[in-house]
């Protein structure tokens, strides 16, 4: 069966990166071969888990490489390198240019942790997310798996997955809650529903 080259581009711990492999382990993204992890900061806990896993792993730390290009050209050299057809942002905190969007068109997934269009856009991520979600009152919100383009968190949706918001909750609690019942069970299924379609 043929499997399409995916990479997962992370920024920090790496747990979405971490559900990806638990997955895959599982045989749960068959269309799917992990071949590839690069991070934008170096030390980054995913690389450790990306070595655990036996899949091969670099930084290309952004603040080091000192600008977009720099830091877009070094991940390129190496998504070509290692002949990558998907890429996977799983916590990547890097707005990519449009150039570079462009070169993999409905082949960039995103997962968000809100339902899309809430509390989605620039400057939305990580715990800030959660924390407008809460202050706005909502008593539902989510993750959403998504292509991406040109604009931030503006691609296509390829699927969401509701949370309720409980009484007490914390930005962070709210947080780990989206995390373990909505983006560690959708970001695998959307990356096998894509890889699917693209060995069709």
């Amino acid at each position: 069966m043929k499997t399409i080259r995916t990479a997962v581009l992370v920024s920090g711990g790496g747990t979405n990166l971490q559900a990806i492999i638990d997955a895959s382990r599982r045989g749960e993204i068959p269309h799917a071969s992990l071949e590839l992890v690069l991070s934008s900061k170096a030390g980054a806990y995913a690389l450790e888990r990306a070595a655990a896993a036996g899949i091969p792993a670099f930084a290309a730390d952004r603040k080091t490489l000192g600008s977009q290009e720099a830091f877009e050209a070094a991940l390129l050299e190496k998504l070509e390198e290692y002949r990558i057809e998907v890429i996977v942002l799983a916590g990547f905190l890097s707005i990519l240019s449009a150039d570079f969007v462009r070169r993999y068109p409905n082949r960039i997934l995103n997962v968000h942790p809100a339902l899309i269009p809430a509390f989605c856009g620039e400057g939305f991520y990580g715990l800030k997310v959660h924390e407008a979600a809460l202050a706005r009152g909502v008593k539902v919100t989510g993750a959403t798996v998504h292509f991406v383009n040109e604009v931030a968190d503006g691609g296509p949706i390829i699927a969401q997955k509701a949370v309720k918001v409980r009484e007490g909750d914390t930005p962070e609690k709210l947080q780990k809650r989206v995390m373990r019942l909505a983006e560690w069970k959708l970001l695998p299924a959307a990356l096998e529903q894509v890889a699917k379609s693209l060995t069709e």
